[in-house]
């Protein structure tokens, strides 16, 4: 049985990065020799003070207490030490229990065997003391056991005090998206010095709430509130060694430690663009006996209001950018955020936890400290920052009324301060904007590359589509350090929006890299926003988010102008079609009629989109699905004007082998020339960098290389975006 005056080794388990801060945490609850381990703290206390760790540790997952330990490493060493625990000081034969293993040996391997075997030596030892056996329940057992294998074999068996995982208070039934545990929450709180703070009346503002944890742990430390006073149940109240009159006299000492916090003014305020986290975070809030304590807003960032006392705490938990095409957007918000904090929060303290350094860096100020504290599996970091006096704001940033306005103009970009890296990359897109701007002019151009990694170390491309931007960062070799190609990525989308006077929002990000098998078709995302673009005589539907490639390749512009001049009154085939750009160039111009061929079903119903918006009849336009080799074999017209663009190599499994470029020309170019008319006219295009036209080809038709001559000023310094040849009939 349980002592009162023992002294028990207890472990305290946690989330990696919190041990230290743990350990503080339980020698002020009274526990002695504490020793950090990864993810926990072991140390000596009371069975008092093991209970008061259960109900005032705001920053422990489980509380464990050692019963035993013995060396184990096989199964055989596990089940005699097991049968020599005197399993009824524990719990009786009709309880319900469940059994948590961590650790392996080498020969127990299987934590859930292990598990098993640990379950087994309780029933076994039951059913032979007193003829009956426990049960198991996963969810809300009597008692809860633990069992540890450290380095060397040695078992831990212990009692596990929590029943369930300490961070769930009882009060957040329901989060957000991306919610912060609540004992995170309190971590990152205590490393942001609140508790001093909270002492002395300071105010607290979280600008991304979500469901309002940040707001109730603060709370709670400011109003000396036990987090394990809400919680409906501890796994200790069921356990035959517990102490009833031990565990009451601590929650009664709670309950009138809240009562005297209950007098304090809390000035605290949260808010969120979502309506629907907010209402979470009410409802969270009114279970935690705060929701009056606390003042909640639906606002995004941009209508933050001036500080609302001279000094406080702001601290909060931003969007992180998993995705990358959310990062130009989340650039810019971090940067506002910065701004406004800067500008409207002299004096306050200001705490960002994120697990994006680049967009931490976006924050103009330099943190005095910065914490590494995992949020589950991400490599997360608290940075803390004091607002200094020189960066108030100033009465231009008010409008006339007093207030902080609240509308948001491109201009505003500009007037952020870039870094050395951003400014670099700022000038040369400048400069190339500045290059192109009478030539877009006066071609009356609206989709166009403005940047194409002219500076090596700064490797995207930037094409403009009417008022959108098109990012694609061009993937690192392995020689890069991953680091600074973020941060160089960062830099650029830094510079974008003030350079190309937009915001944040109509940039969109993509990686390229070289995509084999079946990630050349994959689709990045789902919005299906397709918007019309003008070029030449045609508009043309583009899509910049769901996929890697916008469906329509700038670089080809000058080939479908061409292919508009020749059409008129031909008999026009587009091999590999595509979105079928070329085919309505070819439409418009005057075609009699069209052919458009490719594998692919989302091509060929973009193009019908496309003819549509062009109010082209469909009837005088086919589109076919089918592999173009295999279709050419079989088809017996002939056209006037053929355009094919193959991929540089293709492996799908709607066609027989596989497409290369290189080593299938010849009978791609035969099959064609085959359907072309006596003086009809084939434009052979590819994009394989290393091309070269195979000889075959020169001595059997007539072949003028005008790859020179198909291309435009955008895409000038880079020579090698394609290769294109006329071809003809000897």
């Amino acid at each position: 049985m349980t002592s009162l005056n023992a002294t028990y080794t207890v472990h305290v388990t946690c989330s990696r990065g919190l041990e230290q801060l743990l350990a503080e945490e339980l020698e002020t609850l009274g526990f002695t020799d504490t020793r950090a381990r990864v993810g926990r703290v072991t140390g000596e206390a009371t069975l008092e003070n093991t209970y008061r760790a259960v109900l005032w540790s705001r920053l422990a997952n489980r509380v464990l207490l050692q019963i035993d330990e013995a060396l184990a490493e096989t199964a055989e060493d596990l089940s005699n030490w097991l049968a020599l625990v005197d399993w009824s000081e524990h719990l009786l034969g009709e309880s319900s229990l469940m059994i948590d293993v961590s650790g392996t040996t080498p020969h127990l391997r299987n934590s859930h065997d292990t598990a098993l075997r640990v379950k087994d030596a309780i029933v076994d030892y039951f059913k032979q003391q007193q003829g009956c056996r426990p049960s198991v329940d996963k969810v809300h057992p009597d008692v809860r056991f633990h069992v540890r294998f450290d380095k060397g074999q040695k078992a831990v068996l212990s009692i596990d005090l929590s029943g369930v995982s300490l961070h769930q208070r009882g009060y957040r039934l329901q989060a957000g998206l991306a919610p912060l545990k609540e004992n995170l929450a309190a971590a990152l709180l205590l490393r942001a010095g609140w508790p001093a703070m909270a002492a002395d009346e300071a105010v607290l503002l979280d600008p991304f709430c979500g469901s309002g944890t940040l707001l109730a742990e603060a709370a709670f430390m400011a109003l000396d509130v036990a987090p394990g006073l809400l919680r409906p149940w501890h796994g200790l109240e069921t356990w035959l060694g517990h102490r009833p009159a031990v565990w009451q006299a601590l929650v009664d000492e709670a309950q009138e430690r809240r009562t005297a916090g209950a007098g304090k003014v809390l000035n605290f305020e949260g808010s969120d663009q979502d309506a629907r986290v907010i209402q979470m975070a009410k409802d969270n809030l009114a279970r935690a006996g705060l929701l009056d304590r606390v003042r909640l807003f639906v606002r995004p960032l941009n209508e933050l209001p001036p500080a609302f006392a001279p000094r406080g705490l702001i601290i909060t938990n931003p969007p992180y950018g998993e995705r990358l095409d959310n990062l130009p957007q989340l650039a810019e918000l971090y940067a506002e955020l910065g701004q406004r904090v800067c500008q409207d929060y002299a004096q306050w303290k200001f705490a960002l936890y994120t697990n994006n350094q680049e967009l931490a860096y976006r924050i103009p100020l330099r943190p005095y400290k910065n914490y590494s504290i995992n949020n589950a599996t991400l490599d997360c970091r608290l940075y803390l920052f004091e607002v200094p006096e020189a960066k108030a704001a100033t009465t231009d940033s008010r409008n006339k009324s007093g207030n902080q306005s609240t509308e948001k103009t491109p201009a505003q970009a500009e007037t952020r301060p870039l870094s050395e890296g951003a400014q670099m990359f700022a000038n040369r897109l400048a400069k190339n904007l500045k290059k192109f701007s009478r030539w877009v002019k006066r071609q009356n151009i609206d989709c166009y590359r403005v940047y194409d990694a002219d500076m090596p170390e700064y490797a995207v491309a930037v094409d403009i589509y009417s008022d959108q931007v098109h990012v694609q960062e061009y993937a690192p070799p392995a020689s890069v350090d991953e680091g600074k190609a973020q941060r160089r990525l960062m830099e650029a989308l830094q510079a974008i929006p003030g350079v190309l006077g937009i915001s944040a929002d109509k940039i969109h990000l993509k990686t390229r890299r070289r995509q084999t098998g079946r990630k050349q078709y994959e689709k990045f995302a789902g919005q299906g926003v397709f918007f019309p673009v003008r070029e030449g005589q045609v508009e043309l539907l583009v899509n910049l988010t769901d996929y890697l490639d916008t469906g329509l390749f700038l670089d080809h512009r000058p080939v479908r102008l061409r292919l508009a001049q020749e059409a008129k009154g031909t008999r026009f085939l587009n091999l590999f079609c595509y979105t079928g750009a070329a085919t309505i160039h070819a439409a418009v111009g005057g075609a009699i009629h069209t052919t458009s061929v490719d594998l692919s079903k989302t091509y060929l119903d973009w193009l019908e989109r496309n003819l549509r918006l062009n109010k082209l009849d469909l009837k005088r336009h086919n589109r076919i699905q089918a592999d173009c080799r295999e279709w050419l074999k079989q088809d017996g017209n002939a056209y006037d004007l053929i355009f094919m663009d193959p991929p540089t190599f293709s492996n799908s499994k709607r066609m027989q082998g596989t497409l290369d470029i290189q080593r299938d020309q010849v009978e791609l170019v035969d099959l064609a020339m085959q359907h072309l008319s006596t003086d009809g006219l084939l434009i052979f295009s590819n994009n394989l960098r290393g091309f070269k036209i195979s000889p075959e080809i020169l001595e059997k038709y007539e072949v003028m290389d005008i790859t020179r001559k198909t291309l435009d000023p955008d895409f000038e310094r880079n020579s090698k975006i394609h290769q294109c040849f006329e071809i003809r009939h000897l």
